[in-house]
């Protein structure tokens, strides 16, 4: 059983290299906005839904954790300043690990100015309708790089299973390969 983590800020590509790499693995997507687009139309984007959120992926974790499955791919925004994130990101590695999983991690970054083009990109908006607002998504992406930090420093990571990819003028598809060739993935 494999865990690949795919972090990094908004819109650096995390779902549409979680695509490709399903595509070319065994390995089953599960992008954070799968919960996200299922809770927040009820609830709006409150601590009700984020609440909702984290036990529906916690349980999905778990079941997957417990299959037959060769493995999972899960996205999300990690903000490396809050201990939260930190403490959440140890539980759910916990939760394969402990069924004798293994944990990849793998991190996006890319330049700012192409983040906010992918923000627009059909594929992105097709399968995250909340961020279907351009312009409030784009306002949103503002605050949080203003608000946090969503790329780690260097060395800051010290997991044995670690990549990090500047993907700015990669395509997803030379992302995805990246990540099989290094984790030795079928």
């Amino acid at each position: 059983m494999k865990l690949i983590l795919i972090f990094g800020p908004q819109a650096v590509g995390k779902m549409t290299v979680g695509q490709k790499l399903e595509e070319i693995t065994e390995l089953k997507l599960f992008h954070n906005h799968m919960t996200i687009e299922l809770l927040s139309p009820i609830l709006g984007f409150s601590p009700e839904m984020w609440e909702l959120s984290n036990l529906f992926r916690q349980k999905i974790f778990e079941a997957v954790s417990n299959s037959n499955l060769n493995g999972l791919i899960f996205t999300f925004v990690w903000s490396f300043d809050s201990q939260e994130d930190w403490e959440y990101v140890k539980s759910v590695s916990d939760i394969f690990e402990r069924n004798g999983g293994e944990v990849y991690f793998v991190e996006l970054e890319a330049d700012f100015n192409e983040r906010i083009e992918r923000n627009k990109t059909h594929n992105r908006l097709e399968h995250k309708p909340s961020k279907r607002n351009v312009e409030e998504s784009e306002h949103r992406m503002r605050i949080a790089a203003k608000n946090h930090r969503l790329n780690s420093y260097e060395g800051e990571i010290k997991k044995e299973h670690f990549l990090k990819i500047n993907n700015t003028n990669l395509t997803p598809e030379e992302v995805a390969i990246s990540i099989k060739e290094k984790f030795e993935l079928r």
